[in-house]
């Protein structure tokens, strides 16, 4: 392909990581966002880029690579609040310790950047932490960056090259590929953009579409997945790593060890909404406690105080001692992939591609999703 114009669709963290590998290669990107600015899944997430549960193999592999880019991302933009703080998921039953050994006697255990730690270890390495515990597993190889500023700094960055043009409120209902073999993006108003090419990175907007988008959805293997998270004030304690409770291992393929059957039935509340623990401390001290899992549609317009309440009893009990006020609750909406694959791609006609579909993965996986669109556009 003669690359010169592409047209994206979607302005989250993965259709701004095709930007971002487009400029990289010296094309020329017009930047489409239906909203007044992105305010989906994107921003309503930990900023985890977590390698440490990804499934051993492509899963891993893509993790790692786009842990590399994160790193290199955050020199150009620093703004985005890369930091390599790895994690830490705790063990408070002999079983849950178990098999984080088991994990980090894995031929990849290096890849991840696993160490098994004792109570000793964990609180060596994140003093913060003085719950009850056994231990613990430490990823080295995970990260964080802050998702309320990923978006943004990344614009600018893309902004400086000269080549990047951002036009929010424009939601895209119909493409197509001229006979001369231009890919055409049409917006709400009618605006034909037209470019070499067009990704369409959507997110969970898989309704509503007309045309060739919205038959290719309506038969794609994707599902939405609802969450529920919440962040504090400012803490007094500051976090060396992020935090995992040993329930979180029941939903990361990396601990589909033989293990995993024997560790301690789960609470109903987390078998009735797929509750994990996971916690990260904000750059301004604030702490990120989530989530839950729900895939029943329609979902609920509500929260439910009761998950928030049994989150942050988990947290209190992991970390021993009182959180801050929460001073934000939210849900937010993400689309998972329901067969083998990572995530979603296709192509529409010749240069229409739809991008979509990582889960809860997308954070992390986005920028080396990217780089694997552009070799396939360009090759």
């Amino acid at each position: 392909m003669d690359a010169h114009r592409v047209i994206i669709v979607g302005g989250g963290v993965l259709g701004t990581m095709h930007a971002v590998e487009a400029c990289r290669r010296g094309w020329e990107v017009v930047h489409l966002e239906a909203d007044a600015g992105p305010r989906r899944a994107s921003v309503r997430n930990f900023g985890l880029v977590w390698v440490s549960g990804r499934a051993a193999g492509a899963e891993l592999d893509l993790a790692v690579r786009a842990r590399e880019l994160w790193e290199q991302l955050a020199i150009h933009s620093p703004a985005v609040g890369f930091r390599p703080d790895g994690s830490i998921t705790i063990a408070r039953h002999d079983n849950e310790l178990a098999l984080m050994a088991e994990a980090a006697a894995q031929p990849d255990a290096a890849t991840r950047g696993f160490e098994l730690l004792d109570a000793n270890g964990v609180r060596a390495h994140n003093p913060a932490v003085r719950g009850e515990l056994l231990g613990g597993l430490r990823c080295t190889r995970d990260a964080i960056v802050e998702p309320g500023l990923v978006l943004g700094a990344l614009r600018i960055t893309l902004e400086a090259t000269g080549r990047y043009t951002w036009l929010p409120r424009r939601q895209v209902v119909d493409v197509e590929t001229t006979p001369d073999g231009t890919a055409v993006a049409v917006d709400q108003l009618g605006n034909r953009h037209e470019g070499t090419a067009v990704v369409l990175c959507i997110g969970d907007r898989l309704s509503g579409l007309g045309g060739r988008i919205g038959a290719t959805l309506a038969a794609a293997p994707l599902r939405k997945c609802r969450l529920q998270m919440m962040q504090t004030a400012p803490a007094s304690e500051r976090l060396t790593t992020a935090l995992a409770d040993a329930d979180s291992m029941r939903y990361y393929p990396a601990f589909a060890l033989p293990g995993l059957d024997a560790l301690p039935e789960p609470a109903a509340t987390t078998s009735q909404w797929g509750m994990q623990l996971l916690l990260v401390q904000r750059a301004g001290g604030g702490l990120t406690i989530g989530d839950t899992h729900s895939y029943d549609e329609p979902f609920d317009f509500a929260v439910e105080e009761h998950l928030y309440e049994d989150l942050r009893a988990r947290a209190e009990a992991l970390l021993g001692w009182s959180l801050p006020p929460v001073v934000r609750r939210w849900a937010g909406v993400y689309t998972g992939v329901t067969d083998e694959r990572i995530y979603y791609r296709t192509t529409i006609d010749p240069g229409i591609v739809v991008v979509t579909g990582p889960a809860g993965r997308g954070m992390t996986l986005s920028p080396a999703i990217a780089e694997e669109t552009w070799e396939e556009l360009t090759r």
